[in-house]
């Protein structure tokens, strides 16, 4: 029966296997052809490398591997193996990927097709290895297209797919596909991998505007009139629209290869019918739809909105479904110091703030947050809103089962948590 619903819709199931997340992305780098992998070790991006070694080593993967002695050379080198033409691979996290940031802008203005995998961390000091998405959300601006994986399966899907995009001559710009540190990486799920065969017909040969190579000198990156560097960003700006054209349609194609459907920059979860959205990126959105389902129960009708893509930034999407929402809470795990979370900046701007819409910053460095808490803050915000009509609330801060509303510009009153005020007094006992 499988195997007539096959050659009915044209689906080719792949192979089941239970894997972490970071596995997930070695196997569509495999699947991908890669030739030219550069790597530096960092937590919790490690085992992807790692793994890719392990297929080189094994005769499972035709691909040269650099050892480098850092991330900053680890994106040059794979940057120098793309402009010299083959398909390239790196991985990162954290201050990994802050250490490459000045190659991230050359990679961009170069025009240069090249994937890497950002396992979302949280960028020091003080120290901390977990969760969290200040390290992604600071390439916004660089040129590079962004996705985010939900699950271990997306991980794998969305890294195949995005060779297919970067390297279409529509758009011919480097991208990134993000996916949650230890939440994604470590963790084990089960992943259909496609076979090489259906990647094959998916992912044509490489394509690239131009090669450097010995004997065909080429000059790029040289000093240019300032009306010509403008006009050099206004183009990567119109490749970066286009990009949603691209997405769109290798997003279709491959969910006709694989029942896996990706042609939207946005997953949305009982949007249609709902009153308030929960809104936000990665995997704690899994959550969110546990959270949608809770709330309705009780006669909240909420949806989840996920955005699957952060450049280019799905404005139609969050338009078409966020605008008569009575509100909308955006999901943030990292913050823009003063003002607000990133994603509920961009959020908010899409729907020109017409809805009430509160911003809540929580999962800061690792901590937990789950379905039950996205409950409370549903709850919460629902108050407000019957209580007063319309609220616009940028910062609203939950921790450890706490709201912590905090306005941008001087505060009246100071509220912070209890042991914080305690760390920092004694801090600044010793300091004094």
């Amino acid at each position: 029966m499988a195997l007539e619903a096959e050659e009915k819709t044209g689906v080719r199931r792949g192979t089941v296997i239970p894997m972490r997340g970071n596995d997930a992305v070695a196997y569509a780098v495999k699947l991908s052809r890669v030739k030219v992998v550069a790597a530096y070790p960092i937590t919790p991006q490690t085992i992807i490398v790692e793994k890719i070694d392990e297929l080189i080593s094994k005769g499972e993967m035709d691909a040269e591997m650099i050892h480098v002695e850092s991330e900053h050379s680890a994106l040059a080198a794979t940057y120098g193996a793309a402009v010299g033409g083959v398909r390239a691979f790196t991985a990162t996290s954290s201050h990994g990927l802050v250490y490459m940031y000045e190659v991230l802008w050359w990679a961009a203005g170069s025009r240069i097709p090249v994937v890497m995998a950002v396992v979302t961390r949280a960028i020091g000091a003080p120290w901390n290895i977990h969760v969290e998405h200040s390290d992604i959300l600071s390439t916004r601006d660089t040129g590079w297209l962004i996705a985010m994986a939900e699950n271990n399966q997306e991980a794998l899907d969305l890294t195949v797919m995005m060779f297919r995009v970067t390297e279409d001559p529509r758009v011919y710009l480097p991208g990134i596909v993000g996916l949650d540190g230890f939440i994604l990486s470590h963790t084990v799920e089960p992943v259909e991998v496609p076979d090489q065969e259906l990647v094959d017909e998916f992912l044509p040969p490489r394509r690239q505007p131009y090669t450097i190579e010995s004997g065909a000198p080429i000059a790029m990156g040289n000093i240019i009139p300032d009306e010509a560097f403008e006009e050099h960003r206004m183009d990567m700006h119109e490749s970066m629209r286009e990009a949603r054209r691209v997405i769109e349609e290798a997003g279709r194609e491959y969910g006709k290869l694989t029942g896996r459907d990706y042609s939207s920059l946005v997953e949305c979860y009982k949007c249609s019918d709902a009153d308030y959205l929960f809104v936000g990126i990665g995997s704690w959105m899994g959550d969110a739809k546990i959270a949608v389902d809770a709330l309705r129960e009780k006669g909240l009708r909420f949806g989840a909105l996920r955005l699957r893509w952060i450049r280019p930034f799905p404005w139609d999407e969050l338009r078409e479904y966020g605008l008569e929402k009575k509100a909308v809470i955006v999901l943030d795990r990292s913050i823009s110091f003063g003002y607000a979370g990133p994603v509920f900046l961009e959020v908010s701007s899409a729907l020109e703030a017409k809805p009430s819409m509160v911003g809540v910053l929580a999962g800061v460095g690792g901590v937990d947050v789950n379905y039950e808490d996205m409950v409370k803050i549903a709850e919460h915000v629902a108050g407000l809103v019957e209580e007063k009509g319309r609220v616009y609330v940028p910062a609203l801060w939950y921790h450890l089962g706490e709201f912590y509303p905090m306005k941008p510009g001087p505060l009246p009153t100071r509220k912070t948590p209890r042991h914080v005020n305690k760390l920092l007094e004694e801090l600044w006992s010793k300091k004094t």
